[in-house]
């Protein structure tokens, strides 16, 4: 029921960020000249590497959740062995990771602003910072979620099948706002 519950609320989500892209083109379809001046301070190079991290993470998180579905919730043998990390070690590097994701986008802002590109600027900045914004903050509600799963997993005194459950539902988030992420990417930084 969890799991179905988690589909349904992603629905709702899929919706805003819907709701996100299609004002996105709209504004920008009605001043295409404030587009192509704005476009021109994004730092795509950085973008596509703080994006490769992000996708990355969604790679780590899938290989936590496997590890709890073999009900494996730390690691067997030493820390660079890989392939015998648990849950632990994956949800965590994936923490790690959205962590320096998020990083980046505050970078990415900080050079921005300095170049002139605010919220009351203009419409480009307006759009740009709200959709990128709304995705940093569910980015942030995932690594509030890791947490979470990661602190169960140090008080229980055994790892149950709830607890399971608990990392394949937070799986589904994340991969959800990587889905969402790469879309905002595509739309945002390559779309000329």
């Amino acid at each position: 029921m969890v799991a179905v519950g988690t589909i349904i609320w992603l629905s709702s989500e899929l919706m805003f960020f819907a709701a996100l892209f299609a004002s996105y083109f709209t504004i920008r379809s009605v001043s295409p000249e404030l587009w192509s001046e704005n476009t021109e301070a994004l730092n795509v190079p950085f973008a596509a590497a703080n994006t490769t991290i992000l996708v990355l993470s969604s790679l780590t998180c899938q290989l936590g959740v496997f590890a709890a579905e073999r009900g494996q919730v730390g690691r067997s043998g030493g820390l660079l062995d890989f392939r015998k990390w648990g849950l632990r070690e994956w949800f965590i590097l994936t923490y790690l990771m959205g962590s320096v994701f998020i990083g980046g986008q505050a970078l990415e802002y900080a050079e921005l602003i300095h170049e002139g590109i605010t919220i009351p600027d203009s419409a480009y900045g307006t759009m740009f910072y709200l959709t990128t914004g709304f995705h940093g903050i569910h980015v942030t509600g995932g690594l509030i979620a890791f947490l979470f799963v990661l602190g169960r997993t140090y008080l229980a005194r055994k790892f149950t099948h709830e607890q399971a459950v608990s990392a394949i539902v937070v799986s589904y988030y994340w991969h959800f706002v990587d889905v969402v992420w790469i879309g905002l990417f595509a739309t945002i930084y390559l779309i000329k």
